[in-house]
């Protein structure tokens, strides 16, 4: 049997389809994409005959039910939505959701003389010449005889037959034909995951996340719209607060629901730490109930996979929707989230610059979900869940393949009766001394600001609560939180007169420390020698020159903190690849301190 039959439909027939609900767009409520350009274009090219692409279509597996029948799912629309959906809005006049959630018409308008579209605009609406919203010509009521003899009427000198016939090819545009790409409802899960993943949706590729919320979001009977927007919704409400009245107005039936109540106080909760997204919120929320780790699989026991069976059985998809279901209301919950972030920041993570990598983000809220669910006590979940992020960031753990790790790692977290045991097993086998004395010293030869290792360095400067450099009131994580940035030990100007011309050279992670800018413009381009001789002066002669340090004992200490060697009071140009020989291993032995301390 073949994985797909081609069949051609019209653009009447499709519209008529998905108003009937046999064929189910999946996220008709998520922000339209498309710029109101591309629907006036689509637009065009049915007028003009062109072809539009395919429409692609796949029918659920039967699902096998508990007195034996057979159900057959409606078909879901796996690609070809913002054509149908600009379709919808530009002939049916529906609304469209902007990114803001606010619903919006798209107004097409059309000029019968030059047979020209374009969109909508306050010159347009002025200009007798044109029809304003094209979506008046597409209503049952409309008489082209009426508006040929109007349109004459005001436009002196227009041919009544020229602009009848225009007229009558606009209609023509629901008779159009369009393209169906039906898949066969036979196909393994993973042919369909494979087939979806590969296709091109307004530029942008489709990842297994969003074949799962379009299968989440088509489902009616398990609530599937509900969760659909619960995952949605979040993950835009955490990042931009201001849309919660345009929710609240504009989608009154999610409004009055539970889970609404259960996300709404995101609304005034304000994190610059873990931003997630939809894709984030779906990852986290199967990787804890479900302990797996390939979003594939979610897609198949939504579908009512039997993995040991192979067969579709009705209520695995029930059981997988209500865990679902429940995987995501724990990730919404105001505590858990709330908590977690409190976890994070107790590990010296205060801006989400400080952790680049999502997936060890994800994981480490995958687990404290698990272990609360456990029953672990708190306390201890703060140690496990903070010591695993930053064994995970070490060893950049989620970079390679997460799925495969995150559903390793998550299993054998749930298969411990002791879950610090399983971070002890990892850490005695990842985290050995040639670790912390070989390569971490080399991770940390890099001129990369954003490298893991010197965001680790960073860290553990906030976590022990140091100092920037030669300053004794102004702490590293005051500097980071008032977005000041890195400076130069060795100077880049001073490195450049030197012959150190090369960006990887003076940009050296060794090279780099936290230090206020009225310090960094007082040093200026001398050799460490120099600057260091005007901080001891001050010392001795109370006189402040560079930074506020006064006191030798201060001033050794704001060393150690930065993990500086105390030979850069004599040091110049030609001991700076000793210097940052040296301070790579300071760097390395505070980053083990920290993790050893958390």
């Amino acid at each position: 049997m073949s994985n797909y039959n081609v069949s051609n439909t019209t653009v009447n027939v499709l519209l008529g389809w998905i108003e009937q609900d046999i064929v189910a767009i999946p996220e008709i409520q998520r922000p339209f994409v498309w710029k109101s350009s591309k629907v006036r274009d689509l637009l065009d090219s049915l007028y003009k005959d062109y072809p539009v692409g395919y429409i692609i279509t796949w029918q659920n597996p039967d699902a096998r039910l508990k007195d034996g029948t057979v159900s057959h799912g409606k078909r879901i629309l796996i690609d070809g939505q913002q054509r149908i959906t600009a379709l919808m809005a530009a002939i049916s006049n529906k609304e469209v959701v902007d990114k803001d959630y606010k619903k919006k018409p798209i107004n097409i308008a059309f000029n019968p003389m030059e047979e020209k579209f374009e969109v909508e605009n306050p010159a347009i609406r002025k200009d007798k010449k044109w029809i304003p919203n094209i979506a008046e010509v597409f209503k049952p009521e409309f008489s082209v005889y009426k508006f040929v003899n109007n349109f004459c009427e005001i436009n002196v000198g227009t041919n009544p037959d020229i602009i009848s016939n225009v007229i009558q090819k606009l209609i023509q545009i629901k008779n159009s034909s369009i393209g169906i790409i039906e898949l066969a409802h036979t196909l393994d899960i993973e042919k369909v995951t494979e087939i979806f993943i590969r296709i091109n949706s307004a530029g942008v590729n489709l990842s297994q996340a969003d074949f799962a919320m379009s299968k989440i979001s088509v489902n009616n009977t398990y609530d599937g719209p509900l969760i659909r927007k619960s995952i949605d919704y979040f993950s835009h409400l955490i990042k931009s607060p201001s849309i919660y009245e345009n929710i609240r107005t504009n989608d009154m039936e999610f409004a009055n629901s539970d889970n609404f109540n259960k996300i709404k106080w995101a609304k005034d909760y304000n994190t610059n730490i873990y931003e997630p997204n939809y894709s984030d919120v779906l990852r986290v929320a199967f990787t804890f109930k479900f302990l797996r780790g390939p979003i594939s699989n979610l897609v198949s026991l939504l579908s009512g996979r039997d993995f040991e069976t192979r067969e579709y059985k009705e209520e695995i998809i029930e059981q997988s929707f209500n865990s679902l279901n429940d995987g995501v209301l724990k990730f919404v919950d105001e505590t858990n989230f709330k908590r977690f972030i409190m976890i994070l920041k107790s590990a010296g993570i205060i801006h989400k610059k400080l952790i680049r990598s999502q997936n060890a983000l994800n994981f480490a809220y995958s687990l404290f979900l698990l272990l609360r669910e456990k029953g672990i006590n708190g306390s201890e979940i703060n140690l496990i869940v903070r010591k695993w992020l930053v064994v995970s960031i070490l060893t950049e753990r989620y970079s390679g393949s997460p799925e495969s790790m995150f559903d390793y790692d998550i299993k054998r977290f749930a298969a411990h009766a002791d879950p610090k045991e399983y971070v002890k097993d990892v850490e005695a086998g990842e985290l050995s001394d040639a670790y912390w004395e070989n390569i971490l010293p080399t991770n940390l030869n890099t001129s990369v600001t954003s490298s893991p290792y010197f965001n680790l360095f960073v860290m553990a400067q906030i976590y022990y609560k140091d100092h920037a450099f030669l300053s004794k009131s102004i702490t590293v994580q005051q500097l980071i939180e008032e977005r000041g940035d890195v400076h130069h030990i060795f100077p880049k100007k001073y490195l450049q007169k030197n012959g150190y011309n090369n960006r990887g050279q003076y940009n050296q992670i060794a090279n780099y420390v936290y230090a206020e800018q009225v310090v960094n413009l007082t040093i200026r381009d001398m050799a460490p020698e120099i600057y260091m001789k005007i901080v001891r002066k001050q010392i001795s002669e109370s006189e402040i020159n560079i930074g506020d340090i006064n006191n030798l004992d201060q001033f050794k200490l704001n060393l150690e903190m930065n993990c500086i060697p105390v030979s850069i009071l004599e040091m110049d140009y030609s001991a700076y690849n000793d210097f940052l020989h040296e301070r790579r291993h300071l760097m390395a032995n505070k980053i083990k301190s920290f993790y050893q301390s958390l």
